[in-house]
């Protein structure tokens, strides 16, 4: 049929110019979040495009309602515009024949959608916190780069060995501070290299001297030694909180298994997330239209806020659910439920063009007795 016809194939240019758009720019966004973690230590550099990816993928959801409604949105307003909606109009289509075709179109966009959100949500989010626990669960030895300090695992020592480092097993230039409880200790040396005696990893340190400042002496204790060697293991402490499992990791089937008020909260999340999909369907059906004195753009500005008003809307209701404030199904209900509402009514006010102002009857002007001779 030529009405749908003509709507998808707009919908559909329209609709893959903007994800390009919009996951461009995210991606940009992200990058540059995921450049800063893995400058101070966060992310492993090696994995900042697998990070980057799965970081992406999670917001895949998101980019794409917005996405859909942006298209939805900007066809219909240029439809408004160039006066195709006069002609569908006066052809006996309403605005409410424009609803079969624009469901048609976005019910793929809708599953994919929901997919993303109960499925690829978890995971993705499963895949970067393994990376980072991975990237944490390194050794001291292997947590040194050359020509920059780092930490330890347990944070009470700091490593520096110069950037002119002949191989990974010797190094030159080197400075460790360590911060035990009463005590400070700062070494340097010269040189340093690392030996395997009997299974266990020690490193030496030649010509160097150590530093000693302890809270019960008021004298710090300097020494000065041709070779220092010392124990490495060869795991780093873990902190106690590495292993512990996000809300946002954990699979949708195990938060329907345990309905507590931090796994109910998040499963608002993500239901509510598919769910708006399908309300920035109608939405983007009852606000497309064009004012001559907002300019082209007033439909446009309003969708943006609608999506940021209804996103923050999303999050806010995630705490009040976690909190106890809000019931599951209250929440979801009032959220969707009433915007559904809201979109249908100004729909229908649209379709039968009702005006919320009284028409004004005419009055017929008077009739001089000259003219009526």
């Amino acid at each position: 049929m030529l009405f749908h016809s003509s709507i998808r194939k707009e919908l559909g240019r329209s609709f893959g110019a903007t994800l390009v758009v919009l996951a461009t720019v995210v991606v940009t966004i992200l990058l540059i979040r995921v450049l800063g973690q893995a400058s101070r230590g966060n992310v492993n550099p090696s994995d900042v495009l697998l990070v980057m990816g799965y970081t992406v993928l999670g917001q895949l959801p998101i980019i794409l309602a917005l996405s859909l409604f942006i298209a939805i949105v900007g066809t219909l307003s240029r439809m408004f515009r160039d006066s195709e909606m006069a002609i569908w109009f006066a052809a006996g289509r309403g605005l409410g024949a424009f609803l079969p075709p624009l469901l048609r179109f976005a019910w793929p966009v809708l599953s994919v959608i929901a997919v993303l959100s109960l499925v690829a949500w978890p995971w993705s989010n499963v895949q970067i916190q393994e990376l980072r626990n991975q990237y944490e669960r390194r050794g001291d030895i292997d947590r040194v780069a050359p020509g920059q300090f780092q930490e330890s695992a347990n944070g009470n020592r700091v490593f520096f060995i110069d950037r002119d480092s002949p191989d990974a097993q010797t190094a030159s230039s080197v400075f460790i501070a360590t911060f035990d409880p009463g005590r400070e200790t700062v070494t340097s040396a010269r040189n340093a290299r690392l030996e395997t005696i009997r299974g266990d990893r020690f490193v030496v340190l030649s010509n160097g001297q150590r530093l000693e400042n302890t809270a019960t002496q008021p004298a710090a204790k300097l020494s000065e030694f041709r070779e220092y060697g010392g124990r490495i293991g060869t795991a780093a402490a873990v902190l106690d909180d590495v292993n512990a499992v996000p809300r946002k990791a954990v699979a949708t089937a195990d938060l329907l298994a345990d309905p507590t008020l931090p796994n109910r909260a998040e499963l608002a999340w993500r239901i509510g997330l598919a769910v708006a999909g399908l309300n920035f369907v109608l939405l983007g059906l009852a606000i497309s239209n064009v004012n001559p004195r907002a300019g082209r753009s007033g439909s446009m500005l309003i969708a943006l806020f609608a999506f940021v008003l209804y996103f923050n809307f999303l999050n806010l209701g995630q705490n009040w659910v976690q909190s106890g404030r809000v019931s599951f199904v209250g929440f979801l209900i009032l959220l969707h439920g009433g915007v559904a509402l809201l979109a249908l009514t100004l729909l229908v006010k649209r379709h039968n063009q009702w005006s919320w102002r009284p028409r004004r009857r005419a009055v017929a002007a008077p009739v001089a007795a000259g003219d009526s001779a």
